[in-house]
């Protein structure tokens, strides 16, 4: 696992594009394909964990004609 991928995302709070928010752990990888994966919780409800591959996690969204990140950062997270 590279640095990059930590510096991409890192350790804290984040917004998804539909509201919810999330507390990401870190980085993990694919037991199989060794493919980044980002551990998270919900920040809400029963605070299940999540992964999601990386590149999936950093993508854009089209939202009203606006260009957005899925998650945005919102700064560090108290764990």
């Amino acid at each position: 696992m590279s640095d990059s991928s930590q510096q991409q995302v890192p350790a804290g709070r984040y917004r998804h594009y539909k509201g919810p928010e999330y507390v990401v752990l870190g980085i993990a990888r694919h037991s199989e394909t060794e493919e980044p994966m980002v551990v998270y919780r919900k920040d809400y409800g029963d605070q299940s964990l999540w992964v999601r591959p990386l590149a999936m996690f950093v993508e854009s969204v089209i939202i009203e004609g606006q260009e957005e990140p899925r998650f945005k950062y919102l700064g560090p997270a108290a764990f």
